[in-house]
């Protein structure tokens, strides 16, 4: 007859069967902390979106500012382009030129979502959008509204 064992402590468990309960917890708490690292970083824009949105919005203030409508209208999103253009009834460049689009100044904030950007100037913000050839202004001229949407002076359809 054998003799009756007592239980091991389950430090004394987990030193002698290799079963890996105490690796497994240990590997799914550094996934978890992984995990959450990943998700947090996600929530920002890559600094390269920030600051292609932030170049493109600055280069049309300064053609739109130094009367190069030409360099501005390249700058335009298509179909607020084409928007321009059937309103004004004239090709983008002279149409441009016709809009009262406020001076604008520096940059104070850039926000970019995925492949959208808004940029809020001193006078101004821009809304762009990323496109297959770089960032695009889709808005201009916008000025908030309490809490309706911003209002335009030069947008797409």
């Amino acid at each position: 007859m054998r003799a009756p064992t007592t239980p091991a402590s389950p430090e004394a468990e987990r030193r002698q069967a290799p079963t890996g309960k105490p690796r497994t917890r240990v590997l799914r708490a550094a996934l978890s902390v992984g995990v959450a690292v990943l998700v947090l970083a996600g929530c920002g824009a890559p600094a390269s979106r920030v600051s292609g949105a932030r170049t493109a919005g600055e280069e049309f203030v300064r053609a739109v500012a130094s009367g190069d409508h030409d360099a501005a209208c390249r700058l335009l999103a298509p179909e607020t382009r084409e928007a321009l253009e059937q309103e004004e009834r004239e090709a983008c460049g002279p149409a441009l030129g016709a809009e009262e689009i406020p001076k604008a100044g520096a940059v104070r904030h850039t926000e970019v979502y995925g492949r959208q950007a808004m940029l809020r100037l001193d006078g101004d913000t821009l809304f762009l959008s990323l496109f297959g050839d770089g960032w695009k202004v889709v808005a201009a001229g916008c000025s908030p509204q309490g809490e309706q949407p911003y209002q335009c002076e030069l947008k797409g359809g």
